[in-house]
């Protein structure tokens, strides 16, 4: 794996900051997945969107957090995406909220399709525009199934259990 690191291999640094973070090194954790970012890794973005909102190993910086969280949904990762519609939400723009929602609901992201059915239940979401996003979430999940999945899943709600 140090092999891939030092080639600045975004899935070996993002590798070995997790183990450097179960070992508690958060400087080394921040430092590697600090390097998998810049080269677009959309996964680090979301673990450094946590880092600066909780203030692990960094100095908590809303600014920096809200930079890596739109930089990790940009990226692809539907977990961002996610959270940029529950922040939407929050502050009241359902239209917005609705948008993020969908495209993680196309990603294959469970609780956005639970979001999307309390805004349809409110009015807020076309029936149309429900179902298709119903149809896509089906198809993505369909899609991304299989064994080696699977146990990424594991190991990754392992790893960020409470988030």
């Amino acid at each position: 794996m140090m092999k891939r690191v030092a080639a600045n291999d975004p899935v070996a640094l993002c590798e070995f900051a997790k183990e450097l973070c179960n070992n508690g090194d958060y400087d080394g954790t921040f430092k590697y997945f600090t390097r998998a970012a810049e080269l677009g890794d959309a996964d680090a973005h979301y673990v450094l969107f946590f880092m600066y909102r909780d203030g692990d190993g960094v100095q908590k910086d809303e600014k920096k957090e809200l930079y890596h969280l739109e930089e990790a949904a940009i990226g692809g990762n539907p977990y961002a995406r996610h959270k940029i519609g529950c922040r939407e939400g929050i502050n009241g723009k359902n239209e917005r909220a609705v948008k993020h929602f969908i495209i993680a609901a196309n990603l294959g992201d469970d609780d956005s399709i639970q979001m999307l059915k309390e805004y349809y239940r409110d009015g807020d979401i076309r029936k149309e525009d429900f179902a298709a996003a119903l149809r896509a979430h089906h198809a993505a999940i369909e899609a991304t199934k299989s064994p080696q999945r699977a146990a990424a899943a594991k190991y990754y709600d392992n790893f960020f259990p409470s988030f």
